[in-house]
């Protein structure tokens, strides 16, 4: 029996009561038939076909998803009584390879099973794109020709492609908007080429740091290097990236910047350090700093720090910047811990408004 015969022989009439069969169509109603019919009993039927109408089979039997109770009912209408008791059945890959091990050598599984599974692939591949940080698609997306652009997005989530498109300039957006409204099917060659290419560079999309975690990790690097070569080389900086630099120096959280934790915040610093970091980094600090830390100790403590700062022997230059830093680190793994606040970049502004 062909899955051609089949058709004939459980479809001859179009409709059932109020349902019609018009979502399913061909081999996707064989499909049903052979899913009904069980494992075991739908293998045996499928040794009597042949190898297309089996790859025919098996590629729908895959695709089909959940099948309502209804439209099994007028698919197999000499099954109707059985399946409305039986409620939905559903298609999945797994099914589609336990029926096919049953009847065809391994390699032809293999092939039939590989065709399959290309397309569960490329809706992964679309759905995985969808997933990453617009920032990183939209930077993808500018080494890319317009009309590119525009059947990637086509592919995306609406919700994605509506927060990308303003990322990629005003002039391009709108270009790139004409030829998605525009578009017609894209050649299934020229999308094939397109999912082939964004699968191999899709680690290399993910990879990509966003432009604010890209000034973060400059400013971490700034905020190591030792204070007067930084000061030395702002000047030049500033003067070379005007549009990036303001922005990267204001991520900075200097030693400096601990004066603008509150009170309570910097003495928790202070006594999570251990030996004489403290005062090590303060022997090295600018007076209005030093005094700032002393003026949030009570008076028996800040005593006691300013006599050991007093008594201890010099320490080394590159021993102060170390104690300084560690500070630095204390303070950003409290604040990772929820147990401060580092002062931000909107704070600062307001403060000197």
């Amino acid at each position: 029996m062909t899955t051609d015969k089949i058709e004939r022989a459980s479809y001859s009439s179009p409709s059932f009561g109020n349902v019609t069969t018009k979502k399913l169509k061909g081999a996707e109603k064989a499909a049903v038939l052979f899913l009904c019919l069980g494992e075991e009993r739908g293998s045996a039927l499928m040794k009597s076909l042949s190898e297309n109408e089996i790859r025919s089979l098996t590629h729908s039997m895959a695709g089909l998803g959940v099948i309502s109770a209804a439209m099994v009912e007028e698919v197999m209408k000499e099954f109707g009584e059985a399946v409305a008791n039986g409620g939905s059945v559903v298609g999945s890959f797994s099914m589609a390879e336990a029926m096919l091990r049953k009847v065809l050598p391994e390699e032809k599984v293999g092939s039939i099973l590989r065709e399959i599974r290309g397309p569960l692939q490329e809706r992964d591949l679309w759905a995985r794109f969808s997933a990453l940080n617009e920032t990183s698609i939209a930077n993808y997306l500018r080494s890319e020709h317009d009309q590119t652009a525009a059947a990637i997005l086509s592919n995306l989530e609406p919700n994605v492609a509506a927060n990308v498109l303003p990322l990629l300039g005003e002039e391009r957006m709108i270009s790139i908007i004409e030829r998605m409204v525009r578009m017609d099917a894209v050649p299934h060659h020229m999308m094939k080429q397109i999912e082939e290419t964004l699968q191999k560079d899709m680690a290399t999309v993910a990879a990509q740091p966003t432009l604010s975690e890209r000034q973060k990790n400059m400013a971490d690097l700034f905020n190591r290097l030792d204070n007067q070569l930084f000061e030395k080389v702002s000047p030049k900086l500033e003067q070379r990236l005007p549009d990036t630099f303001p922005d990267i120096r204001q991520r900075m959280f200097t030693f400096d910047d601990l004066i603008k934790l509150d009170a309570n915040s910097l003495v928790r610093v202070m006594r999570s350090v251990e030996g004489n970091t403290l005062p090590v980094a303060l022997r090295g600090a600018k007076d209005p700093v030093k005094e700032h830390f002393f003026s949030c100790l009570p008076s028996r403590s800040r005593d006691m720090l300013k006599e050991e700062i007093q008594t201890m022997e010099t320490p080394k230059k590159r021993d102060i910047k170390e104690a300084q830093r560690d500070l630095l680190d204390c303070a950003r793994q409290l604040a990772s811990e929820g147990q401060i606040e580092l002062p931000t970049a909107d704070e600062e502004e307001e403060e000197y408004a």
